[in-house]
């Protein structure tokens, strides 16, 4: 197991900024995610510490050793790849000792670690067979007993699950970070998929245009999202963002815009109060606009519109609100009945509600 820490990590491709400036520091036996969109650079990120690309500037240290320049095996690392990459004409035994038999350990050794990776796994029964011979989520299991084998300072993962269908997903997602809780190693784990991060990591690193946006665990990520970028990249449906302009009447503070005006609770008045006559963006989860008023909280403000779409999914609806010509989004309960095209007044919690700055996209609150 070792602590990670990044500083100023950059990585160029040509003019291509992949990554721009990375500083990070991952505690030991942390299981930490890698989120965000396709070509944010977090499988750069990830190649850079597994010594499989070289970086461009900055320096990437395993406790208090830098190993910025060490090949990927004196770097006590192992990584588990998209697709799996085992050896199609070796059995499963072969395939998880295939590491140890590189590095010279004896047979007695071998057999001890193999057999050991097999049970952590639960795939015992299937040492004997090849790879042809074994499921997507049973080849998946071999590839992360043969990362696991060598006992790795590191493990890093590289969107491991995207090749099995939906309901393996689901279950190979407890599995792995079980194991990672067992065997305690340090986790870094790349996937564009929130469902997962959210439910995996213990920290989220969020990343953009080859910058981590946003550190933190899934709560704060969730709850208190550092930028708009952030908000509106985790949640499902997106959160609904409306330009608005801060005025103050009488000594009181409201968000404006053509259509709507809401009065600010004291205690977010407070946060903003010196940006009178400011534009920003307020943003809103499709989960704090209800039907009705909720009794625990006090403060809401009415929206009424036409019902345009309407998505049922068992558990929840999802209700596309046409107000004023701007698309709202709420997450009702599954039982609600709404009809589409009916006319419909929502409450938006005003507790729940976030700003950001129009000029760098930061959160205000």
């Amino acid at each position: 197991m070792a602590r990670v820490k990044i500083e100023n990590l950059k990585k160029y491709f040509g003019n291509v900024k992949a990554l721009n400036g990375i500083d990070i520091e991952i505690k030991d036996g942390k299981f930490v995610v890698l989120l965000g969109p396709s070509g944010c650079g977090k499988t750069t990120l990830l190649r850079c510490i597994s010594g499989l690309e070289k970086v461009t500037d900055g320096k990437i240290f395993f406790d208090s050793v830098e190993v910025t320049n060490l090949s990927p095996r004196n770097r006590n690392v192992s990584m588990v790849f998209q697709s799996y990459a085992v050896w199609p004409h070796m059995k499963v035994y072969e395939n998880i000792a295939y590491p140890m038999r590189i590095k010279g350990y004896d047979k007695d050794k071998i057999k001890e670690k193999v057999v050991w990776a097999a049970d952590t796994l639960n795939i015992s029964e299937l040492l004997n067979r090849y790879p042809a011979q074994l499921s997507g989520g049973q080849r998946q299991r071999v590839a992360v007993a043969r990362a696991i084998v060598l006992e790795p300072a590191v493990l890093l993962m590289d969107e491991p699950l995207s090749n099995l269908d939906a309901l393996l997903r689901v279950s190979m997602r407890s599995e792995l970070k079980k194991l990672q809780e067992r065997i305690g190693t340090t986790t870094i784990y790349v996937t564009h998929d929130q469902v997962e991060a959210m439910t995996m990591g213990d920290e989220i690193a969020v990343m953009h245009n080859g910058v981590i946006q946003q550190f933190g665990t899934p709560e704060d990520i969730y709850h208190r999202p550092a930028n708009i970028f952030v908000a509106g990249f985790i949640g499902s449906p997106q959160m609904n963002f409306l330009e608005v302009e801060v005025i103050r009447k009488d000594n009181v503070l409201f968000l404006r815009n053509e259509d709507l005006s809401i009065k600010l609770p004291k205690d977010l008045a407070e946060k903003i109060e010196n940006d009178d006559n400011k534009k920003l963006i307020l943003g809103i989860r499709p989960e704090d606009i209800h039907k009705e008023k909720d009794k625990e909280s006090t403060e809401f403000e009415a929206i009424e519109g036409k019902v345009y779409f309407t998505e049922r999914l068992g558990s929840d609806t999802i209700v596309h609100l046409d107000f004023k010509g701007i698309r709202i989004v709420s997450k009702l309960p599954g039982d609600v009945k709404i009809k589409e095209g009916e006319n419909l007044k929502m409450y938006m919690d005003l507790g729940k509600v976030h700003l950001f700055s129009t000029v760098d996209g930061k959160a205000l609150i």
